[in-house]
């Protein structure tokens, strides 16, 4: 892999069509209609994918992150099925930061999250190598005189009528390059597929393994330093008055640089600048935030759930059928704040120069990173080139800027390259959490034990009430900047005041269960702690209450959970088969081996469909083991099913360790955990066998990163309840001593 390596120079000459190659881009128009004259350039559009060099060389250029999810084996495995090449011959490069020619179709910018890389790409890459396949063909029959239609492209060759007319891509690229492309492409029908579908080694496998792979921490450029870095340790403290005598004068120090909220210490490498930084002493005006503590926030909430929210869903009538129903359940469930807490933590290179600035980000959002640097180096975002590396993990973490601003301001004032790396410490202290929310719930049952009316009350924060200021001015135009900001900032006032964060309520708001009278509504309320996207987003917490009350009232009912369920699912085929399947898998109905216990839960996110049953035991002591994970998925047309099975196998880990062991703390406005000694996570011992079964579907992809993890939280605690009779309404499981 090789992207990471280009310079808007060689991207340039590239586009240009040195040396015979062929470059095709495909858009939402033709490359006639984009103004690019075809004739004359390598390049037939700006937004480009596919490049084929004479000597052969195809290569895939991923205009999203890979972050261990496999985009750079999924979006080339899309390319190959329609230029007819092996998907193990490809090259893959990382696309530059371009929000032209690169905005996701769905998020509307250069950034990867939402489980819609597979989406968004489906058919623009087919779409792309549809386009060579046909150019390259048409050259092939110019070249022998034949009618198109006699030529075929088969690995990497297109042949002819005779046997003798066999012609590599490389070959034919010089005059491929010359013709213009069609408007149209046919792509292949689903029964013609014989790359999509097929379980293709992971691309990117080798160079991890032989270490050549270029995660942010492993960027090295000429003259570079390192820095290290210590925040306010209360959320919107400042920085008051430094004294760097001590820092200066270590070994291997160049400069301490403050920040306004932050404190940075430069040195020639990063351990030297993580030891000065100690001995930095900063008085800190801590501001509004002292008393802010997790058991505040726990008071405001269940205080804000006595009032009433803005609206998400209305029907039928749930207060008229609560005050008529035989019998009503009550339930309150609390979820905490989480730290994404990624192996590699926040880190980016910065070279800032007068006319240019350069960065080196394992990034999930490309054109946030160009915008921001933009403007603190006072540049055009043409002036900024992002390279992106791979992810040492992201869950949403990395969409954010503020380690990318960071790195270029200290670049900025030591006038030389730097690489921000933030110690496990910072990168736990100061993350944008997944937000902490309070739900009340009630059900109403008629005289039949049918579920007769709903209602969710969530109180949390909302994520996009924050982000929409700082994310939307990467997709409006450079030359209106303060109207970008004043416009933004107005919707983000319009989120947190009238509008309903979709980002809080997902999961809640579109519950599949057959019931007449539902109401939810949302109350927004800002506690003071930064939040962000943490992976799956609301459908995490959502997920949780939902599937654990709709087990309460099957037990209540004294129905079985599973079928419970089967029967509210009606009108919700997809997520009934994967309930199904994943109960058929399981050898739900049959005994569990001997002291273990069964729960089953079911969601459908991102385009997805996912049901689990988790198999645990539990001790005397309260200690909780899973041994089992069944999941069965639905996500559409599967481009590689092991993908889809190992991503399904890591959200099973990843929201295992949330419920079992995660949670954010505050005191005194500061951030009580630290490293994995009071954060931890799930260990190897601790994880239990996943078996993964795929439903067979014809239908469009869905998403796959995020969707396996809302259902494993639920599924795991409605175990615990079968196993001891007790009802785990908070996260993390905290269970006492049963005998």
């Amino acid at each position: 892999m090789t992207g990471t390596n280009h310079d808007r120079r060689q991207f340039i000459k590239i586009c240009a069509g040195v040396a015979g190659g062929l470059l095709v881009g495909v858009g939402w128009e033709p490359a006639v209609a984009s103004g690019v004259d075809s004739t004359s350039h390598a390049c037939f559009e700006p937004n480009a994918w596919v490049r084929i060099d004479a000597d052969d060389r195809v290569t895939v250029i991923v205009d999203k992150s890979e972050m261990g999810q496999g985009v750079t084996t999924a979006l080339p495995m899309l390319v190959a099925e329609e230029l007819e090449v092996d998907p193990a011959a490809i090259h893959v490069e990382f696309a530059l930061a371009d929000t032209a020619r690169y905005a996701n179709t769905i998020l509307r910018l250069q950034a990867t999250g939402g489980s819609t890389s597979v989406r968004a790409s489906w058919k623009q890459l087919r779409e792309a190598g549809a386009v060579a396949r046909t150019l390259l063909v048409e050259a092939a029959a110019r070249l022998w005189n034949l009618s198109p239609e006699l030529c075929r492209a088969d690995n990497g060759f297109v042949t002819g009528a005779h046997p003798v007319q066999r012609i590599s891509y490389g070959a034919l690229s010089a005059s491929a390059a010359k013709l213009k492309a069609p408007p149209k492409v046919a792509l292949k029908p689903a029964q013609a597929f014989r790359v999509i579908g097929a379980r293709i080694p992971r691309l990117d496998t080798p160079s991890k393994v032989n270490g050549s792979a270029q995660f942010g921490i492993d960027v090295r450029v000429p003259g570079m330093l390192f820095a290290a870095i210590a925040q306010a340790p209360v959320f919107g403290g400042k920085l008051s008055r430094v004294d760097d005598s001590r820092a200066k004068v270590m070994p291997g120090v160049r400069a301490v640089v403050p920040l306004g909220d932050a404190v940075a210490v430069v040195a020639d490498t990063w351990w030297q600048a993580q030891s000065a930084i100690g001995s930095v002493m900063c008085e800190w005006n801590d501001g509004t935030h002292t008393q802010l503590s997790s058991d505040s926030i726990r008071s405001e909430y269940r205080q804000l759930a006595l009032t009433t929210g803005r609206s998400v869903r209305h029907q039928g009538d749930a207060g008229r059928a609560l005050e008529r129903a035989v019998h009503v359940l009550r339930g309150e469930y609390e979820l905490p704040f989480l730290a994404h807490a990624t192996m590699e933590p926040m880190n980016c290179t910065a070279d800032v120069r007068s006319d240019r600035c350069e960065l080196w980000v394992p990034t999930q959002a490309q054109s946030g990173a160009q915008e921001v640097a933009a403007e603190i180096a006072g540049l055009p975002r043409s002036a900024v080139v992002v390279h992106t590396t791979y992810l040492g993990g992201g869950f949403g973490r990395r969409s954010e800027q503020d380690f990318v601003a960071q790195a270029v301001r200290i670049a900025q004032a030591v006038g030389q390259p730097v690489q921000l790396i933030w110690s496990r410490e910072e990168d736990v202290r100061h993350d944008y959490y997944r937000p902490a929310t309070f739900h009340v719930m009630h059900a109403g049952l008629d005289k039949t034990a049918d579920v007769v009316a709903w209602t969710h009350r969530i109180v949390g924060p909302s994520i996009m009430a924050r982000v929409v200021p700082e994310f939307a001015p990467a997709l409006l135009p450079g030359w209106l900047p303060l109207l970008a900001r004043r416009a933004t900032a107005d919707v983000a006032g319009y989120i947190a005041g009238f509008l309903t964060d979709s980002s809080s309520v997902e999961g809640a708001a579109d519950i599949p269960y057959a019931i007449d009278n539902i109401a939810i509504d949302y109350v927004c309320h800002d506690s003071g702690v930064p939040v962000g996207f943490w992976r799956s987003v609301g459908h995490s917490q959502n997920a949780f209450v939902v599937e654990s009350f709709i087990d309460e009232i099957a037990n209540t009912v004294k129905a079985d959970p599973y079928a419970f369920r089967r029967k509210l699912l009606a009108t919700a085929p997809r997520l009934q088969a994967v309930l199904d399947l994943a109960a058929a898998k399981s050898g739900w109905g049959k005994p569990a081996v001997a002291g273990r216990y069964r729960g089953i839960a079911a969601h459908s996110s991102f385009g997805s469909h996912v049901a689990q049953v988790v198999e645990v035991s539990v001790t005397d002591e309260g200690h909780v083991r899973v041994h089992h994970v069944v999941c069965a998925v639905d996500c559409g047309i599967v481009v590689n099913p092991a993908i889809v099975e190992s991503q399904m196998e890591s959200a099973v880990v990843f929201g295992l360790s949330a419920a079992l062991k995660e949670e954010v703390t505050l005191l005194r406005g500061r951030v009580q955990q630290h490293n994995f000694t009071d954060y931890p996570v799930l260990r190897i011992d601790e994880m239990p066998t996943v078996d993964v079964h795929i439903v067979s579907s014809s239908a469009e992809p869905g998403g796959v990163g995020e969707p396996g993890v809302p259902p494993i939280a639920p599924a795991l605690t409605n175990a615990i309840f079968a196993a001891t009779g007790r009802r785990i309404r908070r996260l993390p499981v905290i269970l006492t001593k049963l005998a």
